[in-house]
């Protein structure tokens, strides 16, 4: 299974930034999907996820209302679109798969590759 996310860079607070996972080696249609974030000195966190059974998606507060979450089963391909963006959204963004029933749990996705760099300025 390989993963790998695209897409970050340096944004101004209130920007906006779409990232992209193209996922290979793997039924990517039987994989619940997620965005995790790592924050210099924090625990990598589960902030948007999706099932593989479609459904409403899991956001976590942090980015509830800002951040959407999609995927093209067709493409083996998920997204992160980010709008309104903080200088606390700053970390690495990396995606991830699971196939564990707890999908809104981060601790279960697995295979999350080199991650992507988002940096929002004040």
């Amino acid at each position: 299974v390989q993963l790998q996310a695209s897409g970050g860079g340096l944004v101004q607070a209130g920007g906006s930034l779409g990232l992209s996972c193209a996922a290979s080696g793997l039924t990517f249609r039987s994989y619940h999907v997620g965005w995790l974030r790592q924050a210099p000195g924090q625990e990598r966190e589960l902030i948007a996820a999706s099932r593989r059974s479609g459904g409403e998606p899991y956001y976590a507060d942090s980015v509830k209302g800002r951040f959407t979450i999609s995927r093209d089963n067709a493409k083996n391909t998920m997204y992160l679109q980010m709008n309104g963006l903080k200088p606390e959204d700053t970390a690495v963004y990396y995606c991830a798969v699971s196939q564990n029933v707890q999908w809104r749990m981060g601790i279960y996705y697995k295979n999350s590759g080199q991650g992507t760099q988002v940096t929002v300025s004040s």
